[in-house]
C-alpha cells in the first residue's frame, strides 16, 4: 500500500481497546409541498439535549431503516409516513457514540404532528434559523445546498 493511499482508522474504545462499532440510525428528512424541512430538538435528558437535528431514532434488531423510520416517526411525532426514499449514509463519531446515520427523504405522511417527546420542531429552509444544530445535521444542510444551487451558508452561526 502507497502512503498516498487513505486508511480507514476505527475509532477505539478507551477503555477496552476495541474498535467502536456505529449504532445504525433511520434519519426522516421530511420536505413539504414548498421544499421546508423540519428539524425537531433534542430532548430534555439525551445527549445533545436542546440540538436540532432531523428526527429518527436507532435500527431494532430485524428492522429495515423504512421499518425503523416509520416505527420511531410515529413514536416521536405522531405520525404515519407512506413512503421513504433511502438518500444518503453518513457515519459520524460523537464521544458518546458511533453512529451510521441512514437519511431517507419523506414527502408524504399523515396524521397531526405530536411532540410526544416534548421536543421542539421547526420547519426550515436554507440558511437554518436554529441553534444550535447537531453535527450529524450538519452534512445534510451541505446536501441540500448542493442539490438546490445554494451559495452561502447553510445554518445560522450561534
Amino acid at each position: 500500500m502507497s502512503s498516498a493511499e487513505p486508511v480507514e482508522r476505527q475509532p477505539v474504545d478507551v477503555e477496552g481497546g476495541q474498535p467502536r462499532r456505529p449504532v445504525d440510525v433511520a434519519v426522516g428528512v421530511l420536505i413539504d409541498a414548498a421544499g421546508n424541512f423540519l428539524l425537531t430538538s433534542r430532548p430534555e435528558g439525551k445527549v445533545y439535549a436542546g440540538y436540532w437535528e432531523f428526527p429518527g431514532g436507532k435500527l431494532e434488531e430485524g428492522e429495515t431503516v423504512v421499518q425503523a423510520l416509520r416505527r420511531e416517526l410515529h413514536e416521536e411525532l405522531g405520525i404515519e409516513i407512506a413512503h421513504a426514499e433511502p438518500w444518503q449514509v453518513e457515519l459520524m463519531d460523537y464521544p458518546h457514540a458511533r453512529v451510521r446515520l441512514h437519511f431517507c427523504k419523506v414527502f408524504s405522511w399523515s396524521g397531526e404532528f405530536q411532540m410526544r417527546e416534548r421536543q421542539a420542531m421547526a420547519w426550515q429552509t436554507l440558511p437554518v434559523q436554529v441553534a444550535p444544530v447537531l453535527p450529524g445535521t450538519l452534512p445534510v444542510l451541505r446536501w441540500f445546498a448542493r442539490e438546490r444551487g445554494f451559495i452561502g451558508a447553510t445554518h445560522r452561526e450561534a
